[in-house]
């Protein structure tokens, strides 16, 4: 047999590596990146990049798409100790959903704020109540109970009720379930509301508001202000519906679709005209 030929271009660039190597290259080296000095920013500073880096638009919950909104975000977390002992604070000022509203963990036994150690439930100040889903049926995982920790939720001054809708109203007749009346789920929301301003130690103010639909005579929100009443705690509305003074009209709907529509000339008694073009 012919003797094997030698592979020239293995020992072609063993060469040139090794003349490279040897010989520095003409072209100047990288200015290495000096890290970014953020503990020497004044303390509003860092406060403000925290916010931009951390906040998000929608509540704290449990959540499918949290490995992709918070996850991410929680990295910064890892930095150092001095970084998550000032960025934790910043992440859990955000209002934090008590009970999770999405499908995949509306009847889990543990909603987010069980799942937190006491120095984060102890950074919260906003806490978001949502009454309305499962209204047929609510969970038995919502109930007040010692694990949820809210007596160690020190830092909380401020409980958002936000109203979805009113089960009493007449167009709910025949799906409230069996042996559920009119006053069934608003006095399971007063429970409910009872428990959570018993257990928060410094709660001074209660944001109440509500979709469109729900007015504010509604039975609901009568028995929410009334237990806001009886705990001694300040009432402010919510910005959806602004609602005043007492004595006021309301205008249900009026900050929602209907002046929109009405500035666009629909619904209104003022027809607009159509024109058609007809093609040939």
């Amino acid at each position: 047999m012919p003797p094997r030929k030698k592979n020239h271009s293995v020992a072609t660039s063993a060469a040139t590596s090794a003349a490279s190597s040897t010989f520095p290259s003409r072209a100047p080296s990288p200015t290495p990146r000096q890290p970014f000095r953020l503990f020497d920013l004044p303390p509003e500073l860092r406060l403000r990049i925290y916010e931009e880096a951390l906040h998000v638009r929608e509540p704290l919950d449990l959540d499918p798409t949290n490995h992709r909104l918070i996850h991410p975000r929680l990295a910064l977390f890892l930095a150092s100790h001095r970084l998550h002992s000032e960025a934790y604070r910043v992440f859990y000022a955000q209002p934090l959903r008590l009970f999770p509203t999405h499908g995949r963990f509306f009847h889990t036994k543990l909603p987010l704020l069980a799942r937190l150690p006491p120095h984060y439930r102890a950074a919260l100040t906003i806490l978001e109540i949502r009454l309305g889903p499962g209204w047929s049926a609510p969970p038995r995982s919502q109930k007040i109970s010692p694990n949820l920790g809210l007596a160690e939720c020190v830092g909380l001054r401020r409980v958002r009720v936000f109203v979805e809708l009113d089960p009493s109203e007449r167009f709910f007749d025949g799906f409230r379930g069996s042996g559920a009346t009119e006053e069934t789920y608003m006095w399971f929301c007063v429970g409910l509301l009872k428990g959570v301003f018993a257990e928060v130690p410094g709660l001074e103010v209660v944001e109440l508001d509500a979709f469109p639909a729900v007015k504010r005579d509604a039975p609901l929100i009568l028995g929410v202000r009334r237990e806001i009443a009886r705990a001694g705690l300040r009432l402010v509305w919510g910005p959806l519906r602004g609602w005043r003074k007492e004595g006021e009209v309301e205008e249900v709907g009026g900050l929602g679709l209907e002046k929109a529509l009405v500035g666009l000339r629909i619904g209104s008694a003022v027809e607009v005209p159509r024109v058609v073009e007809v093609l040939a």
